[in-house]
């Protein structure tokens, strides 16, 4: 049986920055291994008045990291397709109409459509209306749609922007692309909860104590200032990657694995999360911003930066989840620019044994309260990817004192490196129609009504910025937080 895809893209944005460091190496990558073959094409549509020779050649360019074969990479290229295009004007769109067409004669692309809006979300309702009263749609193939985030501003824009979009598609042709959900790691997270007995029988209020999410970012705004301005980590960062993460290990064991059963757990864990009073943001919620070092720009000093800018580029919080699982844990996550390092990671801390009947004079860890260590299970996302358990064990020699030792898995650097890339696991996940590791409008809607509150709040306090040096793991209120709780950050920097 052949694994091919049958389908015809249209990009809009199709000279943008994502276009050519992510969609062409991805779809080149399924070119290679058989999934898009002779009958595929592809339409990049941009203001800029291109040739398809030349348009052929920024493919070609895309491609350059790959060192792939020459004449691989011209056939690949020979199936792209040129429009120049104003998103806004009618009769782009009519000629655009006649180019899908002919290629889809030419291909035999069957009617499947594919659009990526690899543009600004404000033209999305524009492009969404045009496509349906131009008749781009078919009604004989399959007809889907990608969007990337931000998802709207705050949950009302949100709301206006799948209003729009619904009224040319439905939510089974929406697919909110969010690049975490297609990373290995976070598609381990299932298949360690619910393919081993041994942690799902553990995965609840009884055992674990807190659970610890840290996506750190070494660098700061770079290209992205003027957007990431209006935005801020808590938006940027927080209300789609962090939320759907903490979705998936909050969420409870779905009836089958399968697109709408993982979707309905996701929304039930969403719906579960603790509101808070705008007068609580305070006392469980942190936000930072970098400050200028001799050697190192702080934020309100980058390009295109107000000197006088409030934007948080560092957020961490304590985040409840009120139901019968996860009654009492805290989950507490972090995320910035100009921290320490950069890397993912998942620490789930299990409780410490109640009793510690053995001598731990010579234990390492002398802040427990009984001198046992938790043991705590870690989920290295990036750009590590494996698991570490700690746990507790009998140091070698005379006695009986235990210390804490690591067993870990790292995935083979050979099998990582030949690994799916994030945006190449998700465009096959489109050509299939599998929309399983996308974001659903519930979910959307949900993270932001919980995000709202806290924004609404900062928005209205004047904060104390900049409070943190780059090159650490963001201001000292972060580690108060857990401090007051009785924890403390797994990875301290």
């Amino acid at each position: 049986m052949s694994k091919e895809k049958i389908a015809l893209f249209t990009i809009f944005g199709g000279t943008g920055d994502l276009a050519q460091r992510k969609l062409y190496p991805s779809l080149f990558k399924l070119y290679q291994k058989g999934y898009l073959q002779d009958h595929f094409a592809v339409i990049g549509t941009a203001r800029r008045p291109w040739t398809d020779d030349h348009y052929h050649q920024v493919v070609a360019d895309a491609l350059a990291s790959l060192h792939a074969d020459a004449d691989q990479v011209t056939a690949f290229a020979s199936h792209f397709y040129y429009q120049s295009h104003d998103v806004t004007d009618v009769q782009h769109y009519i000629t655009l109409k006649r180019l899908s067409e002919k290629l889809d004669a030419q291909y035999g692309l069957q009617g499947n459509r594919i659009f990526y809006l690899a543009m600004a979300p404000n033209f999305f309702g524009t492009i969404a209306r045009h496509l349906k009263s131009e008749h781009i749609l078919t009604k004989n193939g399959f007809n889907r749609v990608i969007i990337e985030k931000p998802f709207g501003h705050d949950f009302e824009s949100a709301k206006t922007l799948n209003d729009e979009l619904a009224e040319t598609f439905d939510e089974n042709q929406i697919y909110r692309i969010d690049h975490y959900l297609g990373k290995e790691m976070i598609q381990n997270i299932a298949a360690i909860r619910f393919g081993n007995n041994i942690w799902e029988s553990l995965w609840n209020n009884r055992y674990i104590s807190n659970v610890q999410i840290t996506l750190s970012e070494k660098l700061g705004v770079e290209e992205r200032a003027v957007y990431y301005d209006n935005s801020g980590a808590l938006r940027d960062m927080v209300q789609n990657h962090i939320m759907q993460i903490l979705s998936l290990l909050t969420m409870d064991q779905p009836v089958e694995f399968t697109e709408d059963d993982i979707n309905i757990e996701k929304v039930k864990a969403l719906r579960s999360l603790r509101p808070y009073q705008p007068d609580e943001v305070a006392r469980n919620f942190v936000r930072g911003q970098y400050a200028p070092t001799e050697t190192v720009k702080g934020y309100r000093q980058e390009d295109k930066i107000s000197p006088e800018s409030n934007t948080d580029t560092f957020v961490a919080g304590k985040v409840m989840i009120d139901n019968y699982r996860w009654s009492g844990v805290p989950f507490y996550i972090r995320t910035g620019k100009r921290l320490a390092d950069k890397f993912t990671r998942i620490d789930i801390v299990f409780k410490r044994p109640v009793i510690n009947i053995f001598n731990h004079d010579l234990a390492d860890d002398k802040t427990a309260d009984n001198g046992l260590a938790p043991n705590i299970l870690t989920i290295n996302v990036e750009p590590t990817e494996g698991f570490e358990l700690r746990m507790n064990a009998k140091n070698v020699g005379q006695g009986f004192a235990t210390t804490p030792v690591q067993l870990n898995f790292d995935h083979d650097a050979t099998a990582a490196a030949n690994s799916p890339e994030a945006y190449e696991r998700l465009l096959h996940d489109i050509l299939n129609g599998d929309a399983t590791n996308f974001t659903h409008w519930q979910e959307v809607a949900y993270s932001w009504k919980f995000i709202d509150v806290i924004q609404r709040y900062w928005d209205e306090h004047q904060p104390s910025f900049p409070n943190y040096k780059p090159g650490t793991m963001g201001p000292q209120a972060a580690a108060d937080l857990l401090a007051k709780d009785g924890h403390r950050w797994v990875y301290q920097g």
